[in-house]
């Protein structure tokens, strides 16, 4: 009856802290996750709200002024002649001190809930946004590895069962990567490098993983590691039409248009139309 009476006021807790959250009002979500904590202080609920509260009132967003045009949006300001003077854009920072204080409260929650991949795709989710690259490729590192201890039998939020398995947890990871990626930074293709490797580690058939290890070598001028990687995949995938065009497009950067043109014309055979049309086109280039 304890128990039971324990789960109704933690469910209750949690109702009511998203109320408050949605409203933004962050003094009556403190006193409720306080008077939660002095019911059930093991609620794993608990622990993703502490982690939300924290780390939404680490947010502080502020205007600055740029003589840079910035990438998103922003508002341009004329001089007394009507020329261009500069921009105002929007930025969000972190305060450190609220963000270890979240940072904090889930390394509990996990360390209690080892399975909850919310708790851990959560925390990933905060070093993306304040581009903490380092602790985000950490942290993935530490998910793979684990997803081999539980052979992804993880749970989620309220702590009810993870029906994606291997599949879409591997389908979440590529989409890290292409986070890394889409960042455009350089810098970060070792990051992308350390999670694919990890990855193949576990599952050395995962051909995404194999596209994009070789994706860090070709970016790189390093054609001979970046096509061993793609020779691979076509072994176990050789139909692979994204993978084939890789290929290609590997041979064609190192200079033999050769393999480039055989690889080209095997995805004119295997590609989609679009596929197809772009290969026609290369190989027309390639033997201009």
């Amino acid at each position: 009856m304890i128990l039971i009476s324990q789960i109704a006021f933690s469910q209750d807790y949690q109702k009511e802290f998203q109320n408050y959250f949605e409203a933004n009002d962050t003094l009556n979500q403190l006193k409720t996750l306080k008077k939660w904590e002095s019911i059930n202080p093991k609620d794993a609920e608990l622990f993703t709200s502490y982690f939300n509260y924290h780390f939404m009132k680490s947010r502080v967003e502020g205007i600055v002024f740029t003589k840079e045009q910035p990438k998103g949006e922003s508002i341009e300001i004329k001089d007394s002649i009507n020329q261009n003077a500069g921009y105002l854009e929007g930025q969000i920072h972190y305060k450190q001190s609220e963000l270890l204080k979240g940072l904090k409260k889930i390394d509990e929650g996990i360390a209690l809930y080892p399975n909850r991949l919310d708790m851990r795709f959560g925390k990933i989710y905060v070093y993306g946004q304040t581009m903490d690259w380092e602790n985000f490729t950490s942290e993935i590192l530490k998910t793979i590895d684990y997803s081999a201890k539980n052979n992804n039998e993880w749970t989620w939020t309220n702590n009810l069962s993870y029906d994606g398995g291997e599949q879409e947890f591997l389908l979440d990871i590529q989409n890290y990567q292409l986070q890394l990626y889409n960042s455009g930074n350089d810098e970060l293709l070792k990051n992308m490098r350390q999670i694919a490797n990890k990855v193949l580690q576990y599952y050395p058939d995962h051909i995404e993983s194999l596209s994009n290890l070789s994706i860090t070598y070709l970016l790189t001028g390093d054609y001979d590691n970046g096509i061993e990687v793609l020779l691979r995949a076509e072994k176990i995938s050789p139909q692979d039409y994204i993978v084939l065009g890789n290929i290609a497009l590997g041979y064609r950067q190192k200079g033999n248009k050769e393999k480039a043109i055989a690889y080209y014309e095997k995805v004119v055979e295997f590609g989609d139309e679009e596929a197809r049309e772009f290969a026609k086109q290369q190989i027309a280039e390639l033997r201009n």
